[in-house]
């Protein structure tokens, strides 16, 4: 059966990471539920962070009942039947435009958890400064409707309003967060700088616990952001929680050849279990597990994030770089549904177990039933190697879904 395994040690060992930038850099961190928010892990990673970031009223409920700590809510636009749930369990509550905050200002406002200080309310901001390199998540592109430009906040009336919230990035490093920051500070300087501005936060798309990210980096700017505007600053990783944490185990159903491509037919579809895969576009590694240990090839330093004892993994090249080659799709009958053309150091036969690797973050978040495809199993993976199955997906999950 297919599954997604998380490696509880691997999370655990990003959640170290950011708790030690954090406490480094003395400002809080959370974990984005848009990107993971697979919640029986969450007993694992607690201790390592503040609290969570929700884009919505059932986020917001899931980390008030499944986390704790704080919670930051911002949306493009809240209903009136959302603000009044968000009201009772969102800590920070951040409005996209202000027309929106206009419209909620006073109900805000007049609320006994933002008069006790509970509630703190803040503005979305779009410094408009475009790092990324996908089009598809870039919120400063051209007519963005994620957050407000500068032209619309200064010398207006922001009274209630006590921080600032941008995001930027997706998937970058520091460096690009010291660019942004240039072009924030220089058209919200002034914004900043009013005293009942007294917390900035820097978003997403932080990728802190890759290897090569510029941890020192990031410290340096966010301390001196403190320093200069006095406010505290918030950081909220997504795909930095779960990265390299987890993978998408599938089975092969069927091999055959088609005007000159060798197709390798999964039970699994990238449409509706990894969409990323057609949306970035991204290419995951993919692994072939063969039985017994001592045969790890490809890459002798890189590995799946989980691994099993009783199994080795051969890592799979790109198109004709080992000696077969085969287009690997998705039992669906979207035409385009093809995960990617991959080289094995063997012939694929039905029955071959692939592992697709980094299939934590964005990837359960984003499953869909489409086609009527099985879903993939959840399951956990213990410091001590041990699995446990917690969530296996039915037919009733399939049929209860649209009726």
């Amino acid at each position: 059966m297919p599954a997604y395994i998380m490696n509880l040690e691997a999370l655990v060992r990003n959640a170290r990471i950011l708790r030690q930038v954090a406490d480094a850099a003395g400002c809080r961190i959370v974990m984005a539920l848009k990107g993971f928010s697979s919640w029986a892990s969450f007993p694992s990673i607690r201790p390592y962070l503040d609290g969570c970031c929700a884009s919505g009223v059932w986020e917001a409920r899931l980390a008030r009942e499944e986390f704790g700590g704080e919670v930051l809510t911002y949306a493009p636009a809240y209903s009136d039947e959302d603000l009044v749930e968000l009201l009772e369990i969102s800590n920070h509550l951040d409005f996209n435009s202000m027309t929106q905050w206009e419209k909620f200002r006073a109900t805000v406002m007049a609320h006994p958890r933002f008069q006790k200080g509970e509630l703190k309310c803040g503005l979305r901001v779009n410094p408009r400064c475009s790092t990324g390199h996908t089009a598809l998540y870039d919120p400063c592109a051209p007519g963005s409707r994620l957050g407000v430009v500068a032209g619309h906040v200064l010398g207006t009336d922001i009274s209630g309003i006590s921080g600032l919230h941008m995001h930027t990035l997706c998937e970058q490093g520091a460096e690009d967060l010291a660019l942004t920051l240039e072009v924030l500070e220089k058209d919200f300087g002034s914004v900043l700088s009013r005293p009942e501005i007294t917390w900035l936060n820097l978003g997403g798309g932080h990728w802190i616990t890759k290897p090569d990210y510029n941890r020192e980096l990031l410290i340096e700017l966010v301390r001196g952001l403190r320093l200069k505007y006095g406010v505290e600053v918030w950081l909220e990783p997504g795909e930095a929680v779960a990265v390299h944490t987890g993978v998408l185990r599938c089975n092969v159903l069927d091999v055959f050849e088609s005007d000159g491509f060798r197709h390798a037919i999964l039970d699994i579809s990238a449409s509706a279990h990894m969409p990323d895969v057609l949306e970035m576009p991204y290419r995951p590694d993919v692994f072939l597990v063969e039985r017994g240990s001592g045969r790890d090839s490809g890459c002798s330093a890189y590995f799946p994030a989980v691994r099993l004892s009783d199994e080795s993994y051969l890592r799979a090249g790109g198109a004709g770089e080992q000696a077969e080659t085969y287009r690997l799709g998705s039992p669906t009958c979207l035409a385009g549904d093809v995960i990617g053309d991959y080289s094995f150091s063997r012939a694929l036969d039905v029955g071959d177990v692939l592992v697709f690797d980094d299939m934590s973050h964005y990837t359960m978040v984003k499953t869909t039933f489409f086609n009527g495809v099985r879903h993939p199993d959840i399951v956990l993976q213990d410091r001590d190697g041990r699995l446990k199955t917690v969530r296996e997906f039915t037919y009733g999950d399939f049929r209860s879904r649209l009726g």
